[in-house]
């Protein structure tokens, strides 16, 4: 049984083919203005990358904020459904699932078998998501993979924003080079920053063990240690972070599909 799931988001679409169990391929595009396009470009990769068709595909299931574009899936599921799919089936012990990712950040508690119990999410402030560090990185002069690791390597200390705002902090980091601070010093405020915001998110719901993040600011390492410190616990990081809606869509697809194909064994000849 081969399906697939598409994960169409703010800034990048993601699809995860699985073939029963095991992933086969999966690929990670920038989201265009067209939805559509995107989604067949997306699935169009993930096919090359497991060298199959989409012939060879028999059920898809798309999610994210451009879920209902993708005109060849036959089932769309949230994005909060599909983290907390995708989540338990690479950690089944986690229990809460923090997902950053470009235009939002979501908080979510699962029982054991991967099912939402509660969420909260900041759609309203692009704090903490991908779109402000990558503000911050453009101001700073740096690239979003090396941001995480200058974080890391303060020189006098991290430097506090006075503005968390995504739009106004690129003016508090152009003073803040004037007056001559040190870029990682900077981006230690700013990574301290997005963890203090995530973690008061994080607190409306509730932490409980094992803490998994995903979506594209999990590849943050800046951010991932931050988070750790404050909420005092080690998190599950997916070996490609920006899939696990993706992933979670194709194991939708795949119990789906199964259920499918045993209803039509059961129709009368």
């Amino acid at each position: 049984m081969i399906v697939a799931g598409i994960d169409i988001g703010s800034l990048s679409a993601k699809s995860v083919i699985m073939k029963d169990q095991e992933i086969m391929a999966w690929s990670v595009i920038q989201t265009s203005p067209d939805s559509q396009q995107t989604a067949s470009d997306v699935m169009e990769k993930v096919l090359e990358e497991a060298g199959i068709t989409q012939d060879d595909i028999g059920y898809v299931v798309s999610t994210g904020y451009g879920r209902v574009n993708v005109p060849f899936a036959k089932r769309n599921i949230t994005e909060i459904s599909c983290h907390a799919k995708g989540t338990c089936m690479l950690f089944p012990n986690t229990r809460t699932i923090l997902d950053m990712g470009g235009q939002d950040c979501k908080v979510i508690r699962c029982n054991e078998k991967g099912q939402v119990t509660d969420f909260v999410m900041n759609d309203k402030c692009a704090a903490g998501t991908g779109r402000f560090l990558e503000r911050v990185a453009r101001t700073l002069g740096v690239t979003l993979d090396e941001m995480g690791a200058l974080s890391l390597d303060a020189v006098d200390g991290p430097v506090s924003l006075r503005n968390y705002c995504a739009v106004f902090a690129e003016s508090d980091i152009v003073d803040l080079l004037r007056q001559g601070k040190h870029k990682n010093d900077i981006l230690a405020g700013a990574t301290e920053a997005i963890a203090k915001k995530i973690v008061a998110l994080m607190e409306r719901v509730g932490i409980e063990e094992a803490l998994s993040i995903s979506g594209g600011v999990a590849k943050n390492i800046g951010v991932v240690r931050q988070l750790e410190k404050r909420v005092g616990m080690k998190a599950h990081v997916a070996f490609d972070a920006q899939i696990v809606g993706a992933l979670g869509a194709a194991i939708f697809a795949r119990e789906l599909h199964a259920e499918e194909i045993s209803h039509n064994d059961r129709k009368p000849l």
